[in-house]
């Protein structure tokens, strides 16, 4: 595990066993996440395509009661996966953190409730897998802009190829009255 400048946003390096067939990963076990410090019980898989180069998503969360926490990975091809630090109080708030998920680094990133999520897909036909603690509710959705000028992020790719209206229509963070608190940990 490598930590992150967002202490509760951690980034796992998945172990690969590679022999002249290929090689095996054990990509979850309860067990060893709970002494990296995740504990929670994921409920829901999640499996997304995004056919074209610099096809965006996010930054997506859910409200409490369907807060998710989210295991992710990159199946096929590369993505760039982005957290944001959005619980009001919080020292890190409106501040993010990426990292490059690809199929052959079997790298996670392991975002909590609290914190936005989106990715930038760097090659065609990626594919992410992640893993969530709470049920898909769409009444629940929230989103904040990819481009907001007052968390910067640094996206790899300046053309973005594809986003959602929905996306493009996601509050400003200035605008957003978080449902979200820091609790001071």
């Amino acid at each position: 595990m490598i930590k992150t400048s967002l202490p509760e946003v951690k980034l796992i390096k998945t172990r690969r066993y590679a022999d002249d067939r290929g090689f095996f990963a054990e990509i979850y076990s309860h067990r060893v996440y709970a002494a990296l410090g995740i504990s929670d019980i994921f409920v829901q898989d999640n499996h997304s395509v995004s056919e074209q180069t610099g096809t965006l998503r996010g930054l997506h969360f859910q409200v409490p009661p369907h807060a998710q926490g989210k295991l992710v990975r990159c199946g096929r091809g590369s993505i760039f996966d982005v957290a944001v630090d959005i619980r009001r109080g919080s020292p890190t708030y409106g501040s993010w953190v990426g990292y490059e998920l690809t199929a052959e680094n079997g790298h996670q990133l392991y975002i909590p409730s609290g914190f936005a999520h989106g990715f930038q897909t760097l090659k065609p036909d990626s594919e992410i897998v992640y893993k969530c603690t709470q049920y898909y509710a769409s009444e629940a959705e929230g989103a904040v802009r990819w481009d907001d000028p007052d968390i910067k992020i640094n996206w790899p790719l300046n053309d973005i190829s594809v986003l959602s209206e929905k996306d493009m229509a996601a509050p400003f963070l200035a605008a957003l009255d978080s449902p979200f608190a820091w609790d001071g940990v």
